[in-house]
């Protein structure tokens, strides 16, 4: 450990306060148990914050566990005798056990629900404290509690420091061990954490009984620093006092307690001294903090010093080593001959709505398995019965021979079965490599230890670096997940999935959304692997899927219609019409190019100077010059991460400009808020539709409209398909028509200019096809902003094009030529480096 990494270690800091304000009292003459307070209220804090910060939890009354372990510690001392050292011994045994009571029940729902029934549990102890009189002393309580070995209130504040700074030490170690940051992977993401075979409930369970022995303990320490126990700290009035702590100090950094007991406690002690009413100058202050510094005192202070960033855990990874050592499958070979993976009549149904349809289905080792079909087919309904995500209605799968139907995510995961998500899964506020490096580790025994250092663990870590090499990103290991591009985050998931030694691949759409050249990588790179091991792949790419595929099979309205090597399935009738009928994914004739003249001529909707955005301090965009006109039609392109969404969101005001100018029809809209915007004319069609999904159709449309926007008969007549469906909920459409009542909404607002965001992702061929019909019957009528990575899709129904390079315009004009300019199309979307494509475009 470096002298800087020890200058700033959380628990030498935890020490040094408190041994500064214990000095400070002392000198001031003032009683020092103001300052042991304040330590065991920051232990509480820390302990709460033990499930707020790493887990994910937020438990309303962690004083459940504070009050009653008061009351054991009052118990043990005065009715076992001894001391208060074996009194604090048995005190954290007693919470210990009171946390797996509450938390095997409690544990079985989460979010509010979780919340409300830990402040439940809190104010039924505080019931029978209060009203108990004749064991727990009533509104008197327990007193006369005492302390014979440390009788001294000096004595005690030393121990109470000297514990809590060693507790401290213990959960900074607890934090950075293969435990704590399963904690950690749970709390960003839990459906990804069991899909890795980890038990969740188990981990929080684990976790919740460790809050409960440390939030245990400070109540026992309490119960010796009053030398006496009360009921109060069991009320709704006081359950929140650790929650309210833990918050203002930052709920996502470690020393968050410790800033927010000082804070709490002082100005409850200075403000109480001045009027009963304290909370009336208390709660302004954190409404402040609530509203403009989330991240608490901590967080205030990162921000003043430009350097925000969640503290819960060091932001270092093991060194990468000198050589790394080449990927390779750690599993037996397997007979090629003998099916890994097997369905036999399966079939789901919710009520009248079937979705499977008896599916026989085999998977072989070292193949490469692509499931295709028309959006609604059931694909990923399949996918999930194979997991284990959703129970069928009937029928067996069958993994190694061994019936898996009934089997939980996890323990299949457990087995070999390892799943990428059609939305991207990643755990996003962990680095690159902790993200690798926990999936690694699930398959480990030994390797979920509570106080090992998680990157000491020499051949966990290699075997990390291995898989990140293996795909690309050991360069990246050290980034935030959330900060890297999309493509990088699929490669990221497919590296994670190959990380619990998955002797079966199952990928859902792993090419959505990327570009070409990531298209290019991530296939080649699943191609690789379907020589070591089974890939059952779920893709919308038709010719990419030919092209790499060994086998494929078609499923249609639930059942699979065709099944066979690639060409054969290509020419099999049903599949023709199923899903191949259409015209080919982009395959549309040209606007008439006195069409796009006359779009050119027309007055200027949009104009955008010098636009700069980006976040938390790092540009996106510099320096982007836009225009519009009404009724035309423009493409926006460009490899992913150069700056595309951020230009919409920027557009619309969700993003503020840092720099630059921003008009529609020579009115300013920098510094207007979204809504204001929206209501000048600008909507957006967000990238996954983003529609309410208890909503119907015509629900979703009415919450939308506004006077001047298009009528229910206009929408109808625009997308037929939703008249027959208007009376659908949103979340059982498929994923074309929410594309479709996704446009629509923006059309009823009114709406001057819309801007999509990939339109076409996730759709058939056939479904892409009849959104352009809609498209192109909206040009000239409505002004088009369409962001898309398929180039031959978007060029032939658009009037002119831009394409971005690292934030910046590397072309603009019209859209014919860069459609008819294949080498140009390859010099500005392809793998060169974007300071190359600038300077060729210019």
């Amino acid at each position: 450990m470096t002298l800087r990494a020890v200058l700033l270690h959380p628990v030498l800091w935890t020490a040094l306060v408190l041994g500064a304000l214990s000095a400070l009292w002392l000198a001031l003459g003032a009683p020092i148990q103001l300052v042991t307070q304040i330590a065991i209220y920051a232990l509480y804090g820390a302990g709460v914050n033990l499930l707020i910060g790493y887990t994910g939890l937020v438990p309303f009354g962690a004083s459940v566990f504070f009050g009653c372990t008061s009351y054991a510690a009052a118990y043990f001392i005065l009715g076992l005798g001894g001391n208060e050292i074996g009194a604090l011994g048995l005190s954290m045994v007693f919470a210990a056990l009171l946390g797996l009571g509450i938390g095997a029940v409690i544990l079985r729902r989460k979010g509010l629900y979780f919340s409300l029934l830990t402040l439940a549990c809190s104010q039924i102890a505080f019931e029978v404290a209060f009203k108990w009189t004749s064991v727990t002393g009533g509104e008197n309580g327990i007193q006369g509690v005492p302390r014979p070995l440390m009788e001294s209130p000096l004595t005690f504040h030393v121990f109470v420091v000297t514990t809590v700074v060693g507790v401290m030490w213990l959960l900074w170690r607890l934090a950075h061990a293969p435990f704590g940051r399963v904690l950690q992977a749970v709390r960003d993401n839990d459906v990804r954490a069991a899909s890795l075979g980890y038990d969740v409930y188990r981990v929080r369970l684990v976790g919740f009984i460790l809050c409960a022995v440390v939030v245990g303990y400070a109540g026992a320490l309490l119960t010796f620093l009053l030398q006496g126990v009360y009921a109060n700290n069991l009320g709704w009035q006081h359950a929140g006092d650790s929650l309210l702590m833990t918050v203002l100090g930052g709920v996502h950094h470690f020393l968050g307690p410790l800033w927010g007991a000082i804070t709490f406690i002082v100005l409850e002690n200075r403000l109480s001294a001045i009027t009963e009413n304290w909370w009336l100058i208390f709660a302004p202050l954190l409404i402040a903090f609530a509203l403009f510094s989330p991240e608490g005192i901590q967080g205030l202070v990162q921000r003043l010093f430009r350097c925000e960033r969640w503290t819960l855990t060091r932001n270092t990874i093991p060194q990468r080593p000198g050589l790394i050592v080449p990927y390779s499958s750690a599993l037996q070979a397997l007979d090629s001959r003998k099916p890994i993976l097997e369905t036999r009549g399966l079939n789901k149904s919710f009520g009248s709505l079937v979705t499977a349809r008896s599916i026989d289905f085999t998977v072989y080792p070292n193949t490469l398995h692509t499931i295709i079909g028309p959006n609604g087919a059931g694909k990923t309904t399949f996918f999930n019965m194979l997991t284990g995500v959703l129970p069928p209605t009937a029928g067996q799968v069958l993994f190694e021979g061994a019936d898996v139907t009934r089997l939980p995510l996890h323990a299949r995961a457990r087995l070999g079965m390892g799943r990428s998500f059609q939305i991207l899964s990643i755990f996003p506020h962990l680095t690159v490599f902790e993200n690798v490096r926990i999936a690694v580790q699930a398959q480990r025994r030994g390797a979920r230890g509570l106080f090992v250092d998680a990157h000491r663990l020499d051949a966990i870590n290699a075997r990390a670096w291995s898989l990140l090499d293996a795909v690309g990103l050991a360069d990246k290991a050290a980034a935030r997940s959330a900060d890297l591009p999309h493509g990088a985050k699929r490669l990221l998931e497919i590296a994670v999935t190959l990380s619990i030694d998955s002797k079966l691949l199952l990928l859902d759409e792993p090419l959505a959304g990327l570009a070409e050249a990531d298209r290019v990588v991530v296939a080649d790179l699943i191609k690789r692997l379907s020589r070591s091991h089974a890939v059952l792949l779920i893709e919308h790419d038709i010719d990419r899927v030919l092209a790499i595929s060994d086998r494929i099979s078609v499923l249609h309205q639930g059942r699979i219609v065709a099944d066979g090597p690639p060409l054969e399935v290509a020419a099999h009738p049903e599949v023709i019409a199923a899903y191949l009928g259409a015209a080919k994914d982009g395959e549309r004739a040209a606007p008439p190019a006195v069409e796009r003249q006359a779009h050119a001529a027309a007055p200027i909707l949009l104009e955008a100077k010098g636009m700069v955005a980006g976040y938390n301090g790092s540009s996106v965009l510099t320096g982007i010059d836009l225009v519009v006109h009404e009724g035309e039609a423009v493409a926006l392109l460009g490899r992913n991460g150069v700056g595309k969404t951020t230009t919409l969101r920027a557009l619309t005001g969700s993003l503020p400009l840092a720099a630059g100018e921003l008009k529609l029809k020579g009115e300013a809209l920098t510094g207007l808020r979204p809504y204001e915007i929206n209501r000048r004319g600008i909507s957006l069609v967000p990238e996954g539709r983003r529609l309410f999904p208890n909503l119907t159709v015509v629900e979703n449309l009415q919450l939308a409209a506004r006077p001047g926007g298009i009528s229910l008969d206009e929408v109808f007549e625009l997308f037929p398909r939703l008249k027959t469906r208007q009376s659908a909920r949103a979340e059982n459409l498929s994923g074309g028509e929410r594309q479709m009542v996704a446009i629509a909404r923006a059309l009823v607002m009114p709406s001057k200019l819309i801007l999509l965001d990939e339109p076409f992702e996730g759709l058939a061929p056939a479904v892409v096809n009849e959104v352009m019909e809609a498209l192109v019957k909206l040009r000239g009528k409505v002004a088009m902003v369409i962001v898309e990575h398929h180039t031959e899709t978007v060029l032939p129904i658009v009037d002119r094009a831009y394409v971005l390079v690292n934030g910046q315009v590397a072309f603009a004009g019209d859209a014919g030529r860069l459609e008819a300019d294949h080498a140009l199309q390859a010099r500005l979307l392809g793998v060169v480096q974007g300071e190359d494509l600038i300077a060729a475009a210019s």
